[in-house]
């Protein structure tokens, strides 16, 4: 199987994954042909790309690194806390237990998958960005933390700070977090008035440890100073919230956003690279770059010969020269795929990839 941005989805792709909506309810079935009717709803609902089945991929397979059920009911779970904050003026009865019980859960599925590099790009639905963007950097976040040799009880604390690191949005205009222009100046500011107030409300309101809400408190403080509300450095910044807003920066470039287009995980993995050691702590950059994969399997590449190739396999240690499987010569000519390996073999050094391709081959 590969994965489909959204704009590059076309007529006739048969579906390798099944579509779902954020309460988990199957909308297009695996297999099912994409038709121009389906394509358009596709595009209505907001879905940031699809996976297809693929004549030269069709024996490739991604591994989530949690399930597909607990990742949708964790969403549906976030979702109804989050709304119930919202609607209700007496907020300190919204209960947060099931969301601790999903961390936990999610804790113990990471544990038993803990050499699992992220090798997928999640299908997210544009207008439920906020849930599953929380989950999505609360499962980085972990899988950093696991890197880092965590026992349970600093998981939990790392993942039930970062599952609600962005609760301060609840403060914020709608039309403001989902403006599609530039937002000005004054509205920048309320923006970044989210972190001291979702810290706040977490210390008033819920039984969590005082290190969870620090992450709610500093996930947009940066290393060098330049970050908010405090503009922390280094040192004094705590380390689950520079974990997180490794995790937080990652999540927000590679999903669809009012004013951009997702990057591909290759840009988003290179901007926070180029912002090791300045935006971001560099030996936490250096576990994320282990565990997240620029380049996910199945992702068809453009090497710098020209050859087209998919990715086959993802290493931890060499996270830019995975093991390919050449399916076009340079000349643009379809031929009989054979594998090469960029992190091993030595007549490949001088080979490099030089973007994603998302052209239909074959």
């Amino acid at each position: 199987m590969r994965f489909i941005p959204s704009n590059c989805i076309r007529e006739g792709m048969i579906l390798a994954k099944p579509l779902q909506d954020s309460y988990g309810r199957i909308l297009l079935a695996k297999g099912t042909m994409l038709k121009q009717s389906y394509i358009k709803k596709i595009l209505e609902i907001g879905y940031n790309g699809v996976y297809i089945e693929d004549k030269f991929t069709k024996d490739i397979q991604t591994i989530d690194v949690i399930s597909n059920e607990l990742r949708i009911s964790t969403v549906k779970c976030l979702t109804e806390f989050m709304e119930n904050l919202n609607s209700s003026s007496e907020t300190f009865d919204t209960d947060i237990k099931p969301i601790k019980l999903k961390i936990n859960e999610i804790i113990n599925e990471l544990l038993q998958k803990r050499d699992v590099m992220v090798n997928i790009i999640d299908l997210k639905i544009f207008d439920k960005y906020t849930y599953f963007h929380s989950v999505n950097v609360t499962v980085i976040a972990l899988i950093i933390g696991i890197s880092l040799g965590y026992n349970k009880e600093r998981l939990y604390e790392l993942g039930i700070g970062a599952i609600v690191h962005d609760i301060g949005k609840v403060f914020i205009p709608e039309e403001i977090l989902k403006k599609p222009e530039k937002l000005s100046g004054t509205e920048f500011e309320i923006i970044k008035s989210h972190p001291l107030e979702g810290f706040k409300y977490l210390q008033k309101h819920f039984d969590i440890p005082s290190t969870s809400r620090i992450i709610a408190l500093m996930h947009h403080e940066k290393i060098d100073g330049s970050g908010y509300p405090k503009k922390l450095k280094d040192d004094e910044i705590h380390e689950y919230a520079k974990i997180v807003c490794i995790a937080d920066v990652y999540d927000a470039l590679t999903s669809d956003r009012p004013y951009r287009k997702a990057y591909p995980p290759s840009h988003a993995i290179e901007y926070i690279m180029g912002g090791s050691g300045r935006l971001f702590d560099s030996e936490l950059v250096t576990v994320f770059t282990k565990k997240i994969a620029p380049y996910p399997v199945g992702t068809y590449v453009r090497l710098s010969n020209n050859q087209i190739g998919i990715v086959t396999e993802n290493f931890e240690n060499c996270c830019l020269r995975p093991r390919l499987r050449i399916v076009k010569d340079s000349n643009g000519k379809i031929v009989e795929p054979y594998e090469i390996n960029l992190r091993d073999d030595p007549n490949m050094r001088n080979l490099t990839i030089i973007e994603i391709y998302n052209d239909v081959v074959g």
